[in-house]
């Protein structure tokens, strides 16, 4: 027996039904899906520190159970003493089941442990589907150990979908249990 991720047989049991009755699709293709997660998190301060990139590297990677990759800058810009190819940030992008899993544990473990939670703003959609998402610690993963982090920083999650409109988008991801606020 293999293994399928909870929210993926969710998707596929309930959502589909759901997103199908709310938006009257004709086929089950036409229902939206989630495409990807990309986590992303900018080290300005690795200018002059390059092993702030390996720490950055190191918790994405601990977070979402894949290898991150480091990103490097693509021109100079003289006012941060930047060069073209120095790197300058990380990143990782999860697909498939690694993606549901992470999806899961952001919703169950770490989104609750944010402080004063109410819910995340509905007003981070970008006008084609795609939804993203600002942490301000990354201390709200249980996979990261507070005594072992040299610096509190935030990282960006982007959620791409294949809805066509941001409304088809939220539901969509409310379907799946992400907690937005109520209006």
């Amino acid at each position: 027996m293999t293994y399928i991720p909870r929210l993926k047989e969710e998707y596929k049991s309930r959502v589909i039904a759901a997103l199908t009755a709310e938006f009257g699709y004709k086929n089950v293709m036409q229902v939206p899906k989630l495409e990807k997660i990309v986590l992303s998190k900018g080290v300005g301060a690795a200018v002059s520190d390059k092993k702030l990139i390996d720490y950055a590297v190191e918790e994405l990677t601990k977070i979402t159970g894949q290898k991150a990759v480091a990103t490097i800058s693509k021109k100079d810009v003289a006012s941060f003493k930047l060069r073209k190819g120095m790197p300058i940030g990380a990143k990782v992008t999860l697909r498939g089941e690694r993606m549901y899993e992470f999806l899961d544990r952001l919703i169950t473990a770490s989104l609750p442990r944010v402080r004063d939670f109410g819910g995340i703003k509905s007003s981070g959609f970008d006008g084609r589907g795609n939804y993203n998402l600002g942490v301000l610690e990354q201390i709200i993963f249980p996979e990261i150990d507070i005594d072992k982090v040299n610096k509190i920083s935030g990282m960006d999650i982007t959620f791409v979908t294949s809805a066509q409109t941001d409304k088809e988008a939220k539901s969509l991801l409310a379907e799946l249990g992400l907690p937005f606020k109520k209006n």
